[in-house]
């Protein structure tokens, strides 16, 4: 699509921004033209989050300057920045549940005491944009009862409403189906039509070459590379990201893998709803050596329930859980006594402790075992030792074994869980078992083919390896069967080639319970094309 040749509706120039000795943006130049999608690219680190935040106002640049069709943005102001038609969505989404739909629009938009004033004029506005953009919700429903993608159509008529021109993506298709992702980017292309302009950010290379119609690429900060999104490719971006070739591994039958040595088994096993988690309901599965089960779903639909029970942290109320044929009670450390290897869904708050040296966390889960601990005393220079060597052996970066976690990038902090993980005994031995919960969530290009490698490289040394993620293509790529999670019941785990990206988003719908249900529901496969 050809871009007319005006004054550009953003510019940013000169951008510049320090952490203490970090710095973020390095003299970063930027324009969008109106009606122009431009993907902004980078490792995790490489400044792009700081760069939309300065823009949206919520960071002040140190150096440089942002204007809007010509007039410079008041630094630091976000109200300033809404007002002049910038709007955002952000990844995880900002919507109260207990509201409405209109109402969580309508927040900050007058003052409390007049929300009750004009409900009807505003209820009109958010239909006829519903309608006009193809972003199909009712104004009247709670939230709370919203399935995500509709959640991401109300963050975007949120931001319509309040008179956006350039609208910032965050990473959107995240957590959508297949299906949700092709509606979101009809609606795009209609936004784009009307001369809204986008930001779209996205570790998704294949969406971003089809969405966008050049892309910046940052790196340590710095701008290192723009392309016509028509004139690259994955290869090339994935490259210019990471300064080197990113060959991505690929799947190929295990020799160990072995149907008749069942590694873990879940019977019929059953959690019952509580605060903040979501129930099982009689699950089935078996994980055997050398293979690579992988479980998809829209977030929210019990895979965080499923994690922890498949790890020892939470008890079934019914069924069991057996690891090499013993009964496991929910008693962590027996589970990794047992060989089972945990990557949790959150690096931060689960994999990690952000205060502790990276020496310290390297240990955390073998505090149990002689080689590291004697009669509650840490043995420091073994533990230091293996810290070493595990971040050797897994390429943990960042100030060495004594800084402090929280400062790894996340690529760097998820190969430092991963490395603990994957090291039993402090030694490199393959675990039997490994439950990775989105372990790619968030990851650049480069740390994702990392993290494949090495689950890749375990299922291959005869563990039996649970993948959870809301990663179709990841799905794909890696595992030997997949099933799906919907409100806590899980199908049968096919054959990842059984399934197609439609069947799956189907599935992950609640729409059918096989792949071959799907298609007489009127799956088909995901067309590449806008």
């Amino acid at each position: 699509m050809s871009l007319p040749d005006s004054l550009p509706v953003l510019r940013m120039a000169g951008i510049t921004k320090r952490f203490g000795a970090l710095l973020a943006n390095d003299d970063i130049s930027l324009a969008l033209q109106r009606g122009e999608v431009l993907a902004l690219l980078g490792e995790n680190g490489a400044g792009k989050s700081t760069l939309v935040n300065i823009l949206f106002g919520h960071y002040v640049a140190d150096a440089g300057s942002v204007e809007i069709d010509g007039v410079a943005l008041p630094p630091g102001n976000p109200r300033a920045a809404l007002a002049a038609g910038i709007g955002m969505v952000h990844q995880h989404f900002t919507l109260a549940d207990n509201l409405s739909v209109l109402d969580n629009i309508l927040i900050g938009t007058e003052p409390l005491w007049q929300l009750q004033q004009g409900r009807r004029a505003a209820r009109m506005r958010v239909q006829e944009l519903s309608r006009r953009f193809g972003l199909a919700v009712q104004p009247h429903a709670r939230v709370g009862a919203l399935s995500v993608g509709e959640r991401q159509r109300v963050e975007i008529i949120k931001a319509l409403y309040r008179g956006a021109r350039v609208l910032i993506l965050d990473e959107p298709t995240a957590v959508l189906t297949p299906q949700e992702a092709d509606s979101l980017f009809a609606t795009l292309a209609q936004l784009i039509a009307d001369g809204m302009s986008v930001i779209f950010i996205s570790h998704k290379l294949d969406e971003v070459l089809r969405v966008s119609h050049r892309v910046a690429v940052l790196r340590g900060g710095r701008l290192v590379a723009t392309r016509d999104a028509a004139a690259t490719s994955r290869a090339e971006l994935a490259e210019l990201m990471v300064g080197r070739a990113v060959q991505m591994p690929a799947r190929t039958r295990s020799a160990l893998r072995n149907e008749s040595d069942v590694r873990a088994e879940l019977a019929r096993v059953s959690v019952p709803a509580s605060a903040g988690r979501v129930a099982l309901h009689g699950v089935s599965l078996s994980l055997h050596r050398g293979e690579i089960v992988g479980i998809a779903g829209v977030a929210g639909n019990g895979q965080v329930t499923l994690a922890e029970v498949m790890s020892g942290m939470l008890a079934p109320a019914s069924g069991t859980v057996t690891v090499t044929g013993q009964v496991m009670p929910a008693e962590p450390q027996r589970w990794i006594a047992a060989g089972v290897a945990r990557v949790p869904e959150d690096r931060h708050a689960q994999g990690a402790v952000g205060d502790l040296a990276v020496w310290e966390n390297a240990i955390a889960e073998h505090l149990g075992q002689p080689a590291f601990a004697r009669a509650g005393v840490i043995l420091r220079g073994a533990a230091r030792r293996f810290a070493r060597d595990l971040a050797a052996r897994f390429d943990v970066r960042g100030g060495g074994i004594d800084a402090p976690t929280r400062t790894l990038s996340g690529g760097n902090m998820q190969k430092l869980i991963l490395g603990r993980a994957l090291s039993v005994g402090g030694e490199g031995i393959a675990p039997r078992v490994v439950v990775a919960s989105q372990p790619t969530w968030g990851l650049d290009i480069g740390a994702v083919a990392y993290v494949h490698r090495q689950l890749l490289d375990a299922a291959d040394a005869g563990a039996a390896v649970l993948l959870i993620s809301e990663d179709l293509d990841e799905l794909m790529t890696l595992a030997d069967r997949i099933a799906v999670m919907h409100r806590g019941h899980l199908t049968e785990a096919l054959p990842a080639q059984a399934w197609t990206l439609a069947t799956l988003g189907l599935a992950m719908a609640g729409a059918t319970a096989s792949p071959q249900g799907a298609a007489a529901a009127g799956g088909t496969e995901v067309c590449d094309a806008a």
